[in-house]
């Protein structure tokens, strides 16, 4: 019964990030990226989930109240940054500056399908089915989307530096990840012992920062066309 219930929340958390790695990917229709290193990416993602555990569990010992908290993100967001860089961006296909953001945003998406699938069976394997259900369809519209925009957000500091040196590439990396310890953090802080009213607004601040992601997804997008028209005319 138990291996049953594993399977229903694995699908339940893998299901809808396979809708947001199709919408991503469906962003750069234009040159697609190859599905063996998507799924490679994908499979490092929720890699970083069993990694981070026991890293998070010795924090837990460490540390106490938000120190805790911060430890836990901090070992999250550089698992996921340093999986992309060990397994995908030294890849041939990584060819263009959009590349790093979806790569990163495929990995985040890895690592919310299992966290949201452990998320789900806890409540499910005491038959708390609708505490289950809930669990699932907050982590869909805030977590996943949260993960998507902090590992995005070291994917845009990594393409709008595509073509400057190797020096400031590294230093925008750093920045960029960062950025994404802060945003995480801050998402944590607030939800933790939140009310309905309270999370709907962090949700709202998500959503806001993914609409910036996606604008600055299109001005990566023409940063790569520019490139390429000014290659031509020299």
């Amino acid at each position: 019964m138990e291996s049953t219930h594993f399977a229903i929340a694995f699908l339940a958390g893998l299901i809808p990030a396979l809708f947001w790695v199709w919408f991503w990917l469906r962003e750069d229709c234009r040159k697609p990226e190859p599905y063996f290193l998507i799924a490679i990416s994908f499979i490092a993602g929720m890699a970083v989930v069993p990694m981070a555990l026991p890293l998070q569990k010795i924090a837990l010992e460490l540390y106490s109240g938000a120190n805790v908290m911060v430890v836990w993100v901090i070992v999250e967001e550089l698992l996921k940054y340093a999986v992309a860089l060990a397994l995908v961006f030294w890849n041939r296909e990584v060819d263009e500056p959009i590349d790093l953001v979806i790569y990163m945003i495929v990995v985040a998406l890895g690592f919310a399908a299992l966290e949201n699938a452990l998320f789900i069976f806890n409540p499910l394997v005491l038959g708390e089915y609708m505490n289950s259900a809930i669990t699932g369809s907050f982590r869909f519209l805030g977590s996943t989307l949260l993960h998507v925009l902090a590992s995005g957000t070291v994917g845009v500091a990594l393409a709008l530096s595509y073509y400057r040196s190797r020096s400031f590439q590294v230093f925008a990396g750093t920045v960029g990840l960062f950025l994404a310890i802060v945003l995480h953090a801050l998402f944590n802080f607030f939800i933790m012992d939140a009310n309905g009213e309270t999370i709907l607004t962090v949700f709202l601040f998500v959503w806001m920062g993914i609409i910036l992601l996606f604008l600055l997804f299109e001005k990566i997008k023409l940063l790569e066309q520019n490139h390429n028209l000014h290659q031509k005319l020299s």
